[in-house]
This record gives C-alpha cells, sequence and structure tokens, in this order.
C-alpha cells in the first residue's frame, strides 16, 4: 500500500516539476518584462531545450525510481545532481544560442525553478511524513529467531523511514541468553495464533528451514490467514561481503557485487554520454588541437604523429588504442612500461604526458565504441597478463570498457607501478567505479581529470 502511494506522490512530483519548468518561464519573461516572448525568437526552442534538460536530469539521477524503504538524504542528493545537470545541459545549449536571451531573465528562469524544486521536494517530505505516521498504512511485523542476523534485520527495516513496525521476536526460550531491546514475545508455536490476534501482516524468519523444517508448516499457516512469510538466509555463512540477489524467472541467481551497467538501460545512458561529450570535445577541441601537436611532434622527431598500441578492452578483448606519440621510435615500446625519467621521451613528449595531452585521440577511440570517457585505464597486453597473476581481482576490472580517465586516476593512482600495493589500491579503485557507477559520478571524475591537469600531479610525467 505505501509504494502504491508513493507512486502516486511520486507522479505528480514529476507532474508538478514540468508545470514549473513551463509556467516559471512565462513568469520570468512576461511577469518581469524582459522582453514579450511571443514575438521573441527563439522562445519556444529555449523552453524545448529546457523540458528536454529536466527530462533527462530526473532520467539520469534516478529520481523517477522510489523505494519503500525511503531515503531522504539519498533523494535530497540525488536532486542536487539532477539540477547540476540540468544547469550544465542548460549551459550547453546558451553556449550555442546563448545571444538569443537575456542573461538576467535565464538567470531568473533558473533561480525561480531550482527554488520550486527544492519547495516540491520539502512537500514531498511532509506528505510522507504524514503517510508514515498514519496508522492506516502501519505494517506489523515479527521476526522468528533471536540471533546477530534477526538483531541486525531489525536495525536495518527499522533505520529508514517505512511504515513497518516491529512487535518483537519469536524464539525458544532456551536460547535467548540476553535481554533484547525488543521482547521475545514466545516461543515458534506461539507465532501465528499471535499474528492472527494482533494484526500483524509480515513475519520474517531468520531460522533456516534446512534446519528446523517446522517453519514450513508455520509459512503455510500464516499465508492462509493472509500474513506474508520472508525467509532471510544468512548469506556470510559462506562468503564474507555483501552479496546481491536477482531472479531468473522464479530461480533466485546470487551475485557478489552490484553492477550498475548491467541494466541495459544504464548502458545506453553512458553511451549517449559518452557519444555527446566525445562529440563536443572532437569538434571544439580536436579538430584544432591535434594537427597543431602533429606538426609539433613531426618538426622534433621522426616517425609517425599517433602510437597506435593494442590494449585489453572490456571482456579482454583487444583494440587498438591511439595516442599522440610522445617518444622516440623504439622496439620497447609494446614491452616496457614508462619511467619518470625514461629517456625515451622526446621534449614535446614531457609536455604531452605532463598534461595529458597525448591521451587526447582516445576521444575516437570513445566514438568507435572501443573505449568510454571514463573508466579503468588499458593496460599493454603484457602488462595484463602479468597483473592477472599478481592480483586475484584484477580481471574484474574487464567487465567495463576502458576509459580515458578513471576513478584510480583522479585518486592519485596513476603513471609508473612500482610496488603491489599500487596496482592493488588501483584494481580497488576500479571495481569501486564498477559497483556504484552513476552519470554524476562520471562527471565528477571528469571535472577533478581537468582540476588535477591544471594544478599538475606528482605521478604525471
Amino acid at each position: 500500500m505505501l509504494n502504491r502511494y508513493l507512486k502516486i506522490i511520486l507522479v505528480q512530483i514529476i507532474v508538478l516539476d514540468f508545470v514549473c519548468l513551463n509556467g516559471l518561464f512565462f513568469l520570468a519573461g512576461m511577469g518581469l518584462r524582459q522582453y514579450d516572448l511571443q514575438e521573441h525568437q527563439g522562445a519556444d526552442t529555449f523552453l524545448l531545450a529546457s523540458n528536454i534538460a529536466w527530462a533527462i536530469a530526473l532520467y539520469a539521477m534516478g529520481l523517477n525510481m522510489i523505494s519503500q524503504q525511503l531515503s531522504y538524504e539519498r533523494m535530497a542528493r540525488r536532486t542536487v545532481h539532477a539540477v547540476l545537470l540540468y544547469l550544465l545541459l542548460l549551459l550547453g545549449f546558451l553556449f550555442l544560442y546563448g545571444h538569443l536571451y537575456s542573461r538576467f531573465f535565464v538567470m531568473m528562469y533558473c533561480a525561480l525553478f531550482i527554488v520550486s524544486v527544492v519547495l516540491i521536494r520539502l512537500l514531498f517530505w511532509w506528505i510522507t511524513n504524514s503517510i508514515l505516521k498514519s496508522k492506516d498504512i502501519e505494517r506489523k511485523m515479527v521476526i522468528l529467531g533471536y540471533n546477530e542476523m534477526s538483531k541486525k534485520l531489525a536495525d536495518n527495516l527499522l533505520a529508514e523511514k517505512s511504515n513497518l513496525k516491529l512487535e518483537g521476536y519469536f524464539e525458544e526460550y532456551n536460547n535467548v541468553q540476553e535481554l533484547s531491546y525488543y521482547p521475545v514475545i514466545g516461543n515458534l508455536k506461539d507465532c501465528v495464533p499471535y499474528a492472527k490476534s494482533n494484526n500483524i501482516r509480515e513475519i520474517y524468519s531468520t531460522l533456516s528451514p534446512e534446519q528446523n523444517p517446522y517453519l514450513y508448516k508455520l509459512a503455510y499457516e500464516a499465508e492462509q490467514h493472509f500474513i506474508h512469510f520472508r525467509f532471510v538466509p544468512d548469506f556470510k555463512m559462506f562468503v564474507n561481503r555483501q552479496i546481491y540477489v536477482d531472479y531468473h524467472n522464479d530461480i533466485p541467481i546470487i551475485s557478489l557485487r552490484s553492477e550498475p551497467l548491467d541494466d541495459i538501460a544504464n548502458r545506453i545512458r553512458k553511451r549517449l554520454f559518452d557519444i555527446l561529450f566525445a562529440s563536443l570535445v572532437t569538434v571544439l577541441l580536436l579538430s584544432w588541437l591535434i594537427p597543431l601537436l602533429a606538426l609539433l611532434i613531426r618538426l622534433e622527431s621522426r616517425g609517425p604523429v599517433f602510437f597506435i598500441q593494442h590494449r585489453t578492452g572490456r571482456n579482454n578483448k583487444t583494440f587498438r588504442c591511439l595516442k599522440l606519440r610522445s617518444m622516440y621510435v623504439n622496439r620497447d615500446a609494446n614491452e616496457k612500461q614508462a619511467t619518470r625519467n625514461d629517456k625515451r621521451f622526446t621534449r614535446i613528449g614531457r609536455i604531452l604526458r605532463k598534461t595529458n595531452l597525448d591521451e587526447i585521440p582516445q576521444f575516437l577511440n570513445v566514438l568507435t565504441g572501443d573505449m568510454s570517457v571514463i573508466g579503468p585505464r588499458p593496460h599493454m597486453l603484457k602488462h595484463t597478463e602479468e597483473y592477472s597473476r599478481i592480483i586475484q581481482q584484477y580481471m574484474i576490472r574487464h567487465y567495463l570498457k576502458p576509459g580515458i580517465s578513471g576513478w584510480a586516476q583522479v585518486n592519485g593512482f596513476r603513471g609508473e607501478i612500482t610496488e603491489e600495493s599500487h596496482l592493488r589500491k588501483r584494481v580497488e579503485h576500479d571495481i569501486w567505479y564498477m559497483e556504484n557507477w552513476s552519470i554524476f559520478l562520471d562527471l565528477k571524475i571528469i571535472f577533478l581529470t581537468v582540476s588535477n591537469t591544471i594544478r599538475g600531479e606528482k605521478n604525471a610525467f
């Protein structure tokens, strides 16, 4: 029931967003008398761009999704990210057509919309709090078993805002060796009669039915009285880490990690972002910078402008990685790792590597689909073979397309690998990125990459 209420409210929030987005456009234009929007050429285009930008921001940041276990902090964080992405997309539009619009109008319009978004979310917070306090949707629950898992389950279920209310535990009294925060109401046989007489809607069992077959009978009796019976397996008995459960029809599938990019919708988002970003960089930067750098490279040393090297890509497939040549032509290019005082560097090559400009042709790799703007950095084939023997989880990073920059690089784990700990940290950061991917995280890494390049990095050489 709570989910139904929340989904209705969510639809209303999205509708209100777009009502404000369009209504404030005319308020900012007509009410503030900046100009007559009906006579102003391009007003419809700006309004359309604004609507498209907000729709993309809502979808990219997942604000169209909601969970029964509410987290206002997560909602606020996603809202901030959506607003920032909206402003970024709108700035991109204004970069091309900004001369058509009054700066004061644009600033006033965006400010009013941001205020309206905040007010709408505050209204959402007030309404959901009112709903959660309503006795009509309260769902009483009990837990079978009193153990570490049941105590953790109670904490987790009640930590976030929800309509669940824990009444207590059911456990054989001789198994309880301490005072509990919630009462131990009775033994297992008392559970269903108590649930029937006290309007209990859900029973969570942390006990294993394989060790206690009586639980199957309890589950059957509970469902005969329209009481939801749920099993909570303790997977940590055989794997000491957080796990993820998915379903193929009615068969549960256990995964050792969350992978947002396993979702086809997320892969499409990331690919569209890659194409858009790489296209802008190619047109606005590469079109004039590469010919200039190519001339400088050829003036200093003989050989090709581009250095093309086979590297390991997604799913361990080999691809041709593009770079601007930063070394004199040598036989060890595909075998030997670059070092800080490597004599193979040309003078212009040192500058290119220090500023990461030697990597910019890889935006062409992004457009061809071999790479992503953000992802684990690709290594030489020889190093992939070596590193996979050193670090057990090394090959996991190849679940993703390699990137021009990555989470490991902006956190200082780049350049020459001299110790196993450096490699291990790099792999850990790459896996963390894979498990926590979002469009906003990609934008954050891009910003940090540019920021680190301007400030300079000790591991860049």
